[in-house]
């Protein structure tokens, strides 16, 4: 069986920069293992794979270790393959997700705009649990399904060398770091081991956390984020009620095809 396969660099207007995701049209779905195997093998934070029917992509997405139930990067990545490569004639995607959720993707000149949904966190009086696995006291503790910790600023960010065996003792996905930024509104790291993502580049799902918290800090429904990591990405972020949006620009680094 031949698939074709993609690499778009998500999150960034040129190579090597924002996040690396592999995205697979399929006819059908594959074998849920065979799906994991070919994460495991592309070893990228995450593959997509999505089916589409009667102008309806169903989407699916796993990390080197497990499916997930939301992802940024590869539905931004996806979404510039389908309209970049395989359908230049539409603008705007719907994907349906696995769990029954909705997600809009709009190509307004060069930026992707994913309509998502707001996963707004929740305090929890746990702060000491994080001091072993990142060095510092948080200033707040939030969570969803990601561990939202809060830092003073931004060089507190930059600075932290996160313990990963300890991180990877905690019962959450995703250990997301975040302040107030120097340049930007809020800036972020996010630490994923348990999913086989030491680090992750730049995160989408997360912001759908980030963003009503720092909306609420910052009393703005429009930010513009970054997220720190190495090789660093920046996400135009948005809040309306209930749903968030994250808009971020895509290239395409690799066209090719898997033999199974």
């Amino acid at each position: 069986m031949k698939i074709p396969i993609y690499q778009v660099d998500a999150f960034a207007s040129v190579i090597f920069k924002g996040n690396p995701a592999a995205v697979c049209p399929l006819k059908e779905w594959l074998p849920d293992q065979v799906m994991q195997n070919i994460a495991m093998e592309n070893n990228l934070s995450e593959t997509a794979f999505f089916i589409e029917d009667n102008g309806i992509y169903h989407i699916r997405w796993f990390t080197p270790k497990a499916e997930l139930d939301l992802a940024g990067h590869p539905t931004l990545a996806t979404a510039h393959i389908i309209l970049n490569e395989l359908d230049k004639n539409i603008n705007t995607i719907n994907f349906q997700t696995k769990i029954g959720d909705t997600l809009k993707v709009n190509l307004d000149k060069n930026l992707y705009i994913m309509d998502f949904p707001s996963r707004p966190p929740k305090n929890i009086n746990e702060i000491d649990i994080l001091y072993e696995a990142l060095g510092k006291k948080p200033r707040e503790l939030l969570a969803h399904r990601d561990l939202i910790v809060i830092f003073d600023n931004e060089e507190e960010i930059k600075s932290i060398i996160p313990n990963m065996s300890k991180l990877m003792q905690l019962s959450y996905p995703s250990i997301v770091i975040s302040a107030i930024g120097n340049e930007v509104d809020f800036v972020s790291r996010n630490f994923a081991p348990k999913l086989g993502i030491p680090e992750d580049p730049v995160t989408g799902s997360s912001h759908c956390e980030l963003i009503p918290y720092w909306s609420k800090i910052l009393n703005k429904n429009e930010m513009i984020a970054h997220q720190l990591s190495e090789r660093g990405g920046e996400i135009y972020c948005g809040l309306d009620n209930d749903r968030v949006s994250l808009g971020g620009e895509a290239i395409t680094f690799l066209r090719g095809e898997i033999e199974i």
